[in-house]
């Protein structure tokens, strides 16, 4: 095989891999809903009136957010819902934030500081004015064996809620007041069991941006968000910081005790929900919710470590190929269009084309403008490392270590689903 043939055919794989992803892209991703809209800005239409919504929002060691976080959802203008917080053995001040917000401690000054939102959100034609929000505090003191920390305070918390639609949310999440209200009217219209609010992404750095970029990239490649509401297609969501379900459709699939200890709990979840075969949905929502995932390029490699391995099954030879297949697909373009001759650049150009087409449609729902395309080498190297890194500590420690606590590889493998 020649050196020419050889960038012929390197090249023609990369450019039709995403070539055909930005084209499936451009047709799927207007048909994902945007319930920042005007026509979502209405109150759920059920016979019974709103549907009752309990938020649950677990947290270990966020005395920076946790404030924020409970002081928004105190702010909803949706007139059925519950907040339970769970504790989950924090050792700083969060365990203490969180009594002083529930016990209405905190002044309005300070819950406007918090709340970085309007404190007192002016409520649509028929909501009820007297009904109030309650929150709930569970502190956990211990860890059961067999459980991750956070599945563990999310279980808890959902055995003791009382509502119709159970939505599971982390400690750093800011919620626009009509945020919830939104994402249940349309969840009822479109009788889904199952949906996924997309968060905005809070970039303060260049570095911060280059990496969700990336991710993003990655994310459109792999997950087809598009495809998530079709039945017939095994592409399934779940994130974090806006999961919510149905309270029967929860408990059919075995609730957060048959994901106990699993790393990736926010897309499991949204895996056996798909593979039961309910209804799910992911929506765009602007800036509905939104948070800060981590401080510069390496605070977010910090924060993957703890997933990546787990992404692939704790498997080495999968890790290995995974990070083969990332320099293929994401440094091949670069370097061909750079190192083949006269038309055998083509495909290689084209590949970057596509590229390149994928971070501008994605800079017209995020902070990331289009020219972060050229820095994509960048993190593709640093996505590459992270890969390497997670395996390599997570063998070496024979576990994951999470915010204090150990949790072993063997159990880990055990408890996948």
């Amino acid at each position: 095989m020649t050196l020419e043939t050889f960038h012929w055919i390197a090249g023609s794989i990369l450019a039709l891999a995403w070539a055909s992803r930005v084209v499936e892209a451009a047709i799927g991703m207007p048909r994902i809903a945007d319930v920042a809209r005007p026509e979502w800005d209405r109150r759920p239409a059920t016979p019974n009136g709103e549907p009752r919504v309990s938020i649950i929002v677990p947290a270990r060691n966020e005395e920076q957010d946790i404030g924020a976080t409970l002081a928004g959802l105190l702010a909803l203008d949706y007139s059925n819902y519950e907040i339970i917080a769970v504790n989950d053995r924090s050792t700083d001040a969060t365990g203490q934030i969180m009594n002083d917000v529930a016990a209405g401690s905190c002044g309005a000054d300070t819950l406007v500081r918090l709340v970085r939102v309007p404190a007192a959100p002016t409520l649509q034609a028929g909501a009820d004015r007297s009904v109030r929000p309650t929150l709930r505090v569970v502190h956990v003191a211990e860890l059961p064996a067999g459980w991750m920390g956070k599945t563990h305070a999310m279980w808890t918390a959902a055995a003791q809620a009382t509502g119709d639609w159970l939505l599971f949310t982390d400690a750093d999440v800011l919620f626009k007041p009509d945020s919830v209200r939104r994402v249940v009217a349309y969840a009822e219209v479109e009788k889904a069991d199952h949906v996924v609010l997309f968060p905005r992404m809070i970039m303060k750095r260049p570095g911060e941006r280059m990496m969700i970029a990336f991710f993003q990239a990655l994310f459109v490649f792999g997950h087809r968000p598009w495809k998530v509401a079709d039945p017939g297609a095994q592409d399934h969501m779940g994130v974090g910081a806006f999961n919510m379900i149905r309270r029967p459709v929860y408990e059919a699939v075995g609730t957060y005790k048959a994901l106990r200890m699993e790393v990736l709990d926010d897309m499991k979840l949204g895996k056996v929900v798909k593979n039961a075969g309910y209804a799910q949905r992911n929506v765009f929502g602007e800036d509905l919710i939104s948070l800060h995932w981590a401080k510069g390029a390496f605070g977010i490699v910090n924060n993957l470590t703890k997933n990546f391995f787990a992404v692939l099954s704790f498997q080495w030879p999968r890790t290995v190929a995974s990070v083969l297949g990332l320099a293929f697909l994401n440094l091949g373009p670069f370097l061909g269009v750079w190192l083949a001759h006269g038309w055998a650049r083509l495909p290689y150009a084209i590949a970057l084309l596509s590229l390149f087409g994928i971070y501008w449609g994605m800079s017209g729902r995020s902070d990331v403008a289009p020219y972060y395309f050229f820095l994509h080498p960048v993190s593709t190297t640093l996505f590459m490392y992270t890969l390497v890194r997670s395996m390599v500590l997570t063998i070496r420690q024979g576990g994951i270590v999470w915010r204090g606590t150990k949790y072993p590889l063997e159990e880990l493998r055990r408890g996948m689903v």
